[in-house]
């Protein structure tokens, strides 16, 4: 069976652990998995990041890299954030794919030409629906992507399966009407505890099956990124194994 590739975000085996070991120490285990990319979380870093250090850890493990800032693209006042610039200066040292960011705080009378500026490096930009009111929601997203196209722009999406669920919106709806504009997955499962939080999870079969759907509306072998809860008694298997799942996903579906 065709595989397509698969990306980890390092915060899927945990704030504490991660901070504690650092993001370098899971390459290994990365590269061993069978995963062709290394999403690094600036949140995870305690210390601004060694960009060549990165750079040449990742190559030497023949992992691509992306990297992931939870800044957002638009601020409350409707002006581009200054620091994406910076932040994507880094990716490029970094030799990541693109730079990952949220969407933040977008609205119709936004300046996209301050756009222009960050595209066509390097590393590209990819907008990803977050958990926010103001990122998570699919009607502003979809406005963004309309205008920035009718603009010659082509920032592209990073399209979270779970955190639409934080704004009760529906993944196959996002997945029908952003499809085009998608570059990249996050994949997770959602769950509600009993005091009425949703958490991510591991998928199960059915969530798999719905992941499938939804991958018929991305471009054929879309590379796709656990970011949901790795833990247990065998790391190595358990990641290899939650790696192969996503590998094989949409490798059987039709694409339209």
């Amino acid at each position: 069976m065709h595989t397509h590739p698969v990306s980890i975000s390092l915060s899927s085996f945990g704030a504490d652990a991660v901070k504690r070991q650092g993001q370098l120490a899971y390459l290994p285990l990365l590269a061993a998995s069978g995963a062709s990319r290394v999403e690094w979380r600036e949140e995870l870093f305690e210390a601004w990041p060694d960009a060549v250090m990165l750079a040449t850890a990742s190559a030497e493990q023949g992992l691509e890299s992306l990297y992931s800032t939870p800044l957002e693209l638009w601020r409350e006042d409707g002006s581009l954030e200054p620091e994406v610039a910076g932040r994507l200066r880094l990716a490029c040292a970094i030799g990541a794919v693109a730079l990952k960011v949220s969407l933040g705080h977008y609205r119709d009378d936004c300046d996209l030409e301050a756009l222009r500026p960050l595209l066509g490096h390097s590393a590209a930009l990819f907008v990803e629906n977050d958990q926010t009111v103001q990122g998570g929601r699919l009607e502003p997203l979809l406005r963004f992507f309309q205008r920035a196209e009718e603009q010659g722009l082509a920032p592209g999406m990073t399209f979270d399966i779970g955190n639409w669920h934080w704004q009760d919106e529906s993944p196959l709806q996002a997945a029908q009407l952003l499809g085009r504009w998608v570059r990249y997955v996050h994949c997770k499962a959602v769950v509600r505890r009993d005091d009425g939080r949703l958490v991510a999870v591991e998928p199960q079969p059915d969530d798999l099956a719905q992941w499938c759907e939804l991958m018929s509306h991305f471009a054929p072998g879309v590379p796709r990124a656990i970011e949901y809860p790795l833990a247990g008694d065998d790391l190595p298997a358990l990641t290899r194994r939650q790696v192969a799942h996503l590998a094989q996903l949409g490798s059987q579906v039709r694409h339209g």
